[in-house]
Formats: structure tokens, C-alpha cells, sequence
């Protein structure tokens, strides 16, 4: 035989695989009268596309929260990309560019034209949900943030996509639009996708009058131009760049506080610098309050309220308060505008403190759900769940002694003054590490040289009246993260103590110092940094406990760690008085139940904690009552459970359960929070390595945890006594599986889209101020089919 015939096969099926079909447009039937965007296009895709298309991990970064957002398109290029040598120029939608002819310059590609004939439409949105709505059923697995996600520049590669993969239109992995969503959709890019009017938008970018006279306050504080109000300002806006600003008396309008190179009554002109204290390299500039116009997704909503009082509030710290210096102004043309010890010297120490601890949950909030928190590197240096507490500034040595900071300048430099771009080779240097060390071990020698007899209960900040935060519970959701106010969960493996150089640092490296769209090596070194803080924040906590013991708890926080965490345990004893048959069990108990019950109504949950003489309930033999249902989610807290061991995954993390029909009572939620057990959590690559499913366990908590629910379970209250026999016995078996599929909610269920706006009707219902958008980005992958 010829041996190039058998190349003729070869050939047939290469060729064969590029001829793709073009895609065919859409038939529309374009109604007279014009759609409108904001009333009728705007709902159908909050509810539907903005849930995975908000924000930097937007698949193909289409941003749809906004008509600008819409307008401006899809990306190839990828925001979250961990190998990225280079820093990556940034896409902030608002910011880095201004029309839609400049993203086109910047690699964004249209959605929404068509060069179809009039009657019909090619545009890849609606080719995308037409395609979704002739081929409804998903099937397989949907990983919409997966690094091989394919992101379609045009119509031929399109065409190419859909081809290979029949069950991926849009929305992705999930149900279709219903008919009359799909139908309002399909008229309005057949009308040529009009954008809103500028009267029809004006009312969602004005602030209202109830909100305009505090912003007049507040423009006045912030752009007053002596010293101490500059610095002031500065330090202020620093903090609260991220934030989502609610005034006084219009609690429903969420603003953004910006540098503009215009001032009042002007339009906004933001300076778009990456971080906020680089130059903004213009002669002067104004801060100013930006109305939020796009719609509010709760994994960036981070809520700061601002008030007269709160005006006072600023003065008071700032204004009439004695200065360490004769106020002078520090611009921005200076080479430690990334040390804010440096920056702000002059301001006292306890003012920036109490400044940070009045908005305490706000302030975790930005690191623990900031842009740095996501993914399983970046997030990996925190534990599962941990508890956070404060050091009171009466105690707090760096604001005690004023000189002690200025001592301590170089060992609080941080990695962010390399800023976006550091050279791989320099992310193994251990410049900032050994500071940090170095900067610890004088802080624990000055420590035990002013506190002989050891820190007592009093040294724990309590908080300054009812409204203040002085004890956090954190959560790791894999690759994400959330904070909440009290002590959430049974009694967590470890715990942090803050004090206000530890505050300040995590704030600026993992905030107002990161750039999400930095190369690896900025990312790396941040992590890197991280680590020592954390190691930082425990040993804080374990300095409370009998000299005798902290060794070894330290020990506990890091088995099986390659190398041992570098740490300062106190040579003193603590002033606290224990019975020291568990040391940090009776400490947390004594600042929850004795320190912080009466300043702050701080307490145990119901669900989840025990104290040392309780044990875990049985299973209620029946179910009549709220506390019967609440026993039975108490009964399963306790580790190993065979269930638990089995839903071990990246995307079984967080589930959120409505339990329907209740007696005498509304539909109530309550999260199911998973929490892996660590060995340690000092490592950057192969987590696996220090996990054990044989630990892990369950936190229940009313309401909602997270941004990011991985799984919705439906239970009628008739069927809790199935529900739990399920998750007490789950053994893999076809029996105990078809349980779990009977209450867990498939991606692809028919009905899935009308249990999701149950829950999130559920959200605004019951947090109206916080509330947002939930994220399906991370809802479990796998279609399973009944």
C-alpha cells in the first residue's frame, strides 16, 4: 500500500474539524415601541447574568451590572491568572477607560452588535441564550471560573465553540431564560440594544436630597487644605476606598469616595491610579462621592455608614486632638508612600487606631472579601475558621510609647513598596520576612520588659458601646472568605489578637497596598508576608495563656509543618488567673462570657458551641418545634461524621438550607458551613498535604454565610426526619444518595431559577442595608441526572 494513502483519513478529519458552520441569526420580531433598558432589560439580567458576571472574576470579564458594563464587552484576558510575569495594565470599569472606542484599544469585544439583516439578529449575546434555549438541558461539569474558560472574540470563534460544546449557552450550566425573559432580551438587541437615556439614568447617579446635604459636609471635611485636615483626609480616604458609603436618613444609596481632578458642582473625573496613595500626578485634585449606579453584588459590598455624628466622630479623633508634630503636609511625591507609619507619623497613634477600631467588621471585611481574598493561594494562608479579638489602646505599646514606631520604621516595611511588578528571583528574597521577625521579637521584648506581671483580661478591647465589633468570626470558604460579628461556630482551632502595627499592616498588604492585577510575584510576596502576620496574630492570643502552655499550642497550630514558624512567646507569666485543665477554651470563655456579654451582647451561638461538661444532643425522636430542628443541626457539629468525609471537594464548602412550612413560623435559612481541618496552613502549594477529612467539621448558623453558596437544600419540616438520618448515616449507597438528591438542588433542575430568587428574596428581606447580589460562579459543577 501507498503509505501516503493513509494519510488521506488524517487529512479528511483535520479538514473536516474546521468547517464549522456559521453561526445562523435570530429571528426577531422587532416591536414599535423601544424597549426600555433600565425597567425592562436591566431586571431579567440582574436576576439571571449579573449573578456570575459582576465583578474581577467575571468569566471573560463581561461585567453586566451596569448598561457600561454591557456596552463594553468581553475580554480574553484573564484578571485572576497566577503565572502572569508581567503586571497586567487594569480593566476597572469606570476608571481605566472612558468610551467604549477605548476599551475596543484595550482588547474588549462587542456583544451586542449584529450585521444581520433587519428581522434578525447575530449578536453573540442572544446567539448565546438562543443557544440555551434550544438546547436546555446541561449536562456535565460548569467550572465558569476554570482557566482554560474559553472567551469567544467574535462570531467564527463563536461558532467554533458551540459546535464542540452543545450544552454551553448561556446562562451557563444553569437553566434557560423562561420565554417571556428571553423574548424582552431578543426585542431589545433587535432594536439595536438602545442604551438608557440620559434623563432615564440621571435619577440612579444623583445622590437624592435626604443623602446631598451630609455630602456637602463631608466634601468640605475632606478638601479643607490645612494640614491636619489634608493628612486627615488622606489617612481617611486611604481606609475607605473600597467601601460602599451609606448616608444618614438614604440608607438604600451606596456611593464610592474617589479622587477627582474636579471639584463640586463639576462631573467626576476619577484619577485612575492602582493604588490608593500613588501620585495622582495632577496639581490638585478633589475627593468627591460617586453614586454606585451598577447593581450591588454582596461579595463587594462592603458597607460603611456615614453620618453627622460621625463627622464628629472624625474631629474629634483628628481635628481637635493633639498631634505627635506640628502638622506639616506629606505629598505624594515621595519614595514611602507605601509605609503609612511614615506617612502619618504625625498623626497620633491612637486617633488611626480607635479610627480602625470603631469599624472594626469593616475593616477585616476588605481583606478577608477584597480582591486579594480569591482563590485557593491567595486564601490558603488563613485557617478554615478563627476568631478574632483586639488589644485594647490602653494597653497597646505602640500607642503608650511614642517612640516606639519610629524605632520600628524599617522593620515595618512591607513587600507593596515593590509594588505590581516584582522580579520573580526577588519573591524568594527574605527582606520583609526577617524585618517582620525582627520587628516581633523587639515588640515582645518591650512587652515583657513594661508588662512584668504579664497582660490581664483588661488588655482584650471591649468595645466602646453597644454598636462596636470587638470580636470577629472568620470563615474560609476554599477560595473564598467572610467575616461576621460575634462568636460563630463551636470553639475553632485558633485565634488572633490585634493590635493597632498588626492592624495597620494587614490592611495596607492585603488592601490599599495589592494589586489584583499584578504579576506573580507581587502576589507571591504579598502572600508570603501574610504568613507572618498571621503567625503575628496567633501568638498575640497564645501570650495570654499560662507560660506553660503556649509552646505547646503553637505547636498544635503547626503539625507536621516543614519548617517551623519563627515566633516570641513571652517570658513572663500571664496575669490571668486560669484552672488550666484547657487554657484557651477558658480564656475565649472568659472574654465572651464575662469580658464582652455586658459592653457588646457578645455570646456563643446556639448551634454549635458546647462548654466543656456539655455533650451532643441526640437526634430529637420527633419534630414539633424551632428548638427540635435546631437539636438535630446541634447534633451534627461533632467532627467525622460519614457525610461530612464524603462532601470534601473544592465546591462543598457552603450550603445554604431553607426549611419550608414551618408551624407557626416563616420559611427560616440556616448555613452550612464546612470547616476543613489544617494540620497547618504554612504552606503556599499542595494543601492536600495538611488536610484530614477525618476532622473536619460542620458550622449551622442562621441566615446567611458567604457570597458564594455552593449548594441550596430545600427540606419541607415534615422531611427533617429523613433529612438528618441522611446526613448522620450518608454511606455513598444508591439509597442515602437519592436522599441527598431529593433535598439538594441540581444546577440543571428545571425549577432551579425560582428557588434561587426565593433565597435571594429571603437576603433583601432580612438584611435590606447589606444585602447584594449572591455569586453562582462557585454553585456545585457536576449536573447530576435523575
Amino acid at each position: 500500500m501507498n503509505k501516503y494513502l493513509l494519510f488521506i483519513p488524517l487529512m479528511i478529519i483535520a479538514f473536516s474539524g474546521c468547517s464549522v458552520e456559521p453561526l445562523k441569526p435570530v429571528e426577531v420580531d422587532i416591536p414599535q415601541t423601544r424597549i426600555d433598558y433600565l425597567k425592562e432589560v436591566k431586571p431579567i439580567l440582574d436576576k439571571r447574568c449579573v449573578v456570575c458576571h459582576s465583578c474581577y472574576n467575571s468569566p471573560c470579564q463581561l461585567k453586566l451590572s451596569s448598561y457600561e458594563g454591557v456596552d463594553r464587552g468581553a475580554s480574553k484576558d484573564k484578571v485572576y491568572l497566577g503565572e502572569r510575569l508581567l503586571a497586567q495594565d487594569p480593566s476597572r470599569l469606570f476608571i481605566d477607560a472612558k468610551d467604549t472606542s477605548e476599551w475596543r484599544k484595550k482588547g474588549f469585544n462587542t456583544v451586542l452588535e449584529s450585521d444581520a439583516v433587519m428581522g434578525s439578529n447575530n449578536s453573540m449575546m442572544l446567539i448565546l441564550l438562543d443557544h440555551k434555549m434550544k438546547n436546555p438541558k446541561s449536562k456535565g461539569d460548569y467550572f465558569s471560573e476554570s482557566d482554560d474558560l474559553t472567551c469567544s472574540k467574535n462570531r467564527k470563534e463563536l461558532a467554533e465553540f458551540l459546535d464542540d460544546n452543545p450544552n454551553q449557552g448561556m446562562p451557563f450550566g444553569f437553566p434557560p431564560l423562561s420565554k417571556e425573559e428571553f423574548k424582552v432580551i431578543k426585542e431589545w438587541l433587535g432594536q439595536g440594544a438602545p442604551a438608557p437615556t440620559s434623563a432615564e439614568i440621571a435619577p440612579s447617579k444623583i445622590a437624592s436630597q435626604n443623602a446631598q446635604k451630609l455630602i456637602k459636609d463631608y466634601e468640605e471635611f475632606l478638601n479643607n487644605q490645612d494640614a491636619k485636615h489634608v493628612m486627615s483626609a488622606r489617612y481617611i480616604y486611604e481606609h475607605l476606598f473600597l467601601s460602599h458609603i451609606a448616608f444618614e436618613n438614604a440608607p438604600n444609596e451606596f456611593f464610592e469616595l474617589v479622587r477627582s481632578s474636579t471639584p463640586v458642582p463639576e462631573e467626576i473625573d476619577i484619577i485612575p491610579t492602582i493604588r490608593p496613595y500613588d501620585d495622582p500626578k495632577v496639581e490638585k485634585f478633589y475627593y468627591r462621592f460617586k453614586k454606585i449606579h451598577s447593581t450591588i453584588v454582596y461579595k463587594t459590598h462592603m458597607v460603611y455608614d456615614l453620618s453627622a455624628k460621625k463627622l464628629e466622630r472624625y474631629k474629634e479623633l483628628f481635628i481637635e486632638s493633639k498631634w505627635n508634630e506640628t502638622p506639616y503636609i506629606v505629598g505624594h511625591k515621595i519614595d514611602y508612600n507605601a509605609e503609612p507609619f511614615r506617612v502619618f507619623a504625625q498623626i497620633p497613634q491612637a486617633s488611626r487606631y480607635k479610627f480602625l477600631l470603631d469599624d472594626s467588621e469593616y475593616v477585616i471585611r476588605t481583606f478577608i472579601r477584597g480582591p486579594v481574598c480569591k482563590g485557593q493561594i491567595a486564601l490558603n494562608v488563613i485557617r478554615d475558621n478563627f476568631w478574632v479579638m483586639f488589644m485594647s489602646p490602653d494597653y497597646d505599646l505602640s500607642i503608650k510609647k511614642n517612640g516606639f514606631l519610629k524605632q520600628e520604621y524599617k522593620n515595618l516595611r512591607m513587600p507593596i513598596e515593590d509594588g505590581s511588578g516584582v522580579a520573580l528571583l526577588k519573591t524568594f528574597s527574605d527582606k520583609y520576612i526577617d524585618a517582620a521577625i525582627k520587628y516581633n521579637q523587639n515588640r515582645q521584648n518591650i512587652y515583657d520588659t513594661v508588662y512584668k506581671g504579664g497582660l490581664n483580661i483588661d488588655s482584650i478591647w471591649k468595645g466602646d458601646n453597644a454598636n462596636s465589633t470587638p470580636f470577629l468570626t472568620v470563615y474560609r470558604h476554599f477560595d473564598s472568605a467572610s467575616v461576621h460579628r460575634g462568636a460563630l461556630g463551636g470553639l475553632p482551632k485558633s485565634a488572633w489578637v490585634i493590635d493597632y502595627p498588626l492592624f495597620e499592616r494587614i490592611y495596607y498588604a492585603l488592601v490599599a497596598g495589592f494589586d489584583v492585577y499584578g504579576n506573580v510575584g507581587h502576589q507571591v510576596s504579598i502572600r508570603r508576608y501574610m504568613n507572618r502576620l498571621r503567625v503575628e496574630g496567633e501568638t498575640n492570643f497564645i501570650n495570654l495563656l499560662p507560660k506553660e502552655d503556649r509552646e505547646k499550642v503553637f505547636d498544635l497550630w503547626y503539625l507536621n509543618a516543614e519548617n517551623k514558624e519563627a515566633h516570641f512567646l513571652s517570658k513572663n507569666e500571664t496575669a490571668i488567673d486560669y484552672k488550666k485543665i484547657n487554657s484557651k477554651r477558658e480564656l475565649i470563655e472568659k472574654v465572651v462570657d464575662t469580658h464582652l456579654l455586658k459592653s457588646c451582647n457578645v455570646k456563643f451561638d446556639e448551634y454549635n458551641y458546647l462548654y466543656a461538661n456539655e455533650r451532643f444532643p441526640k437526634l430529637p425522636k420527633s419534630y414539633t418545634k424551632a428548638s427540635d430542628y435546631k437539636q438535630a443541626f446541634k447534633s451534627l457539629v461533632k467532627g467525622g461524621l460519614p457525610f461530612i468525609k464524603v462532601v470534601n471537594g473544592q465546591q462543598s464548602n457552603l450550603a445554604y438550607i431553607r426549611i419550608k412550612n414551618m408551624p407557626k413560623t416563616d420559611d427560616v435559612v440556616v448555613s452550612a458551613v464546612v470547616n476543613r481541618w489544617h494540620d497547618n496552613v504554612s504552606f503556599m502549594f499542595d494543601e492536600k498535604k495538611s488536610l484530614d477529612p477525618n476532622k473536619d467539621e460542620f458550622d449551622f448558623v442562621d441566615g446567611f454565610v458567604g457570597s458564594y453558596p455552593n449548594l441550596f437544600l430545600v427540606v419541607d419540616f415534615k422531611d427533617l426526619p429523613d433529612f438528618f438520618d441522611m446526613l448522620h448515616n450518608y454511606d455513598g449507597s444508591k439509597k442515602y444518595v437519592n436522599k441527598f438528591l431529593k433535598y439538594g438542588v441540581n444546577r440543571g433542575d428545571d425549577d432551579f431559577w425560582e428557588t434561587y430568587d426565593w433565597f435571594q428574596e429571603k437576603f433583601y428581606k432580612d438584611k435590606p442595608h447589606e444585602a447584594g447580589l449572591f455569586d453562582l460562579n462557585r454553585y456545585y459543577h457536576k449536573v447530576f441526572l435523575r
